[in-house]
């Protein structure tokens, strides 16, 4: 998911040149390269070791396929759709977030434990308990509190995402159910979905997925 400097050691160990990460090392530009950080360090490392990074981040997070669409399937959800496509653009196929359906109504309790166990996390946080049965989500991954407006919107019962903020957990007024399950935990499928897309498409490739966990958090 990220590449930091022990999935550099690990590139290194197993022979590759070239990582493919969903969050970029890079996010505001480098000034200089001392090794004051593990942004600096990362870097160097990759380039004496002549390891390119590529980085699928805003696009991945963007598409249909793609990085909220892995939450659906891991949940379950059928007739997906993009749950705020781009206005600028025509193809509606665009856009973040995506909104789907269970296949039968779900007790809301239940359904918050499947979240925890489907999605691998030691921690969901929710808001108060407006319905008892869950039909309808929206899902984000990564941080998608800007989109709680168009969750509300859609009249879905739950919107499952990361990184709200104590304060915005007001914001759902009594309307949806805010599951917040961290930021790796929603992404950290994105792994699997990178993989299938290069072995699928570069067959004559040599793909690795990466055994490094990257989830700067731990819980008690």
């Amino acid at each position: 998911l990220d590449c930091i400097e022990s999935v550099i050691d690990e590139a290194i160990a197993t022979g590759c040149n070239l990582i493919v990460a969903h969050h970029p090392i890079i996010f505001s530009g480098l000034k200089k390269l001392n090794g004051s950080n593990y942004i600096e360090r990362t870097v160097i490392k990759a380039i004496k070791n002549d390891i390119a990074i590529y980085a699928i981040h805003t696009n991945l997070d963007n598409m249909h396929n793609g990085v909220s669409a892995k939450i659906a399937e891991k949940l379950g959800l059928e007739n997906c759709k993009v749950l705020a496509p781009k206005s600028d653009l025509i193809n509606k196929q665009v856009g973040s977030g995506i909104i789907g359906e269970l296949k039968t109504a779900v007790n809301t309790e239940q359904f918050l434990m499947d979240i925890k166990e489907n999605m691998q996390t030691d921690c969901v946080r929710y808001t108060p308990i407006v319905n008892q049965e869950i039909k309808r989500v929206a899902v984000c991954g990564g941080s998608g509190s800007f989109l709680l407006k168009n969750a509300i919107e859609a009249k879905v019962d739950i919107f499952i995402t990361a990184d709200f903020k104590y304060h915005e957990f007001f914001d759902a007024e009594n309307h949806i159910i805010i599951a917040d399950i961290g930021h790796y935990e929603s992404e950290q499928f994105t792994k699997d979905l990178i993989y299938d897309l290069l072995t699928k498409n570069f067959t004559k490739f040599a793909v690795r997925l990466s055994k490094v966990n990257t989830n700067p958090i731990k819980y008690l």
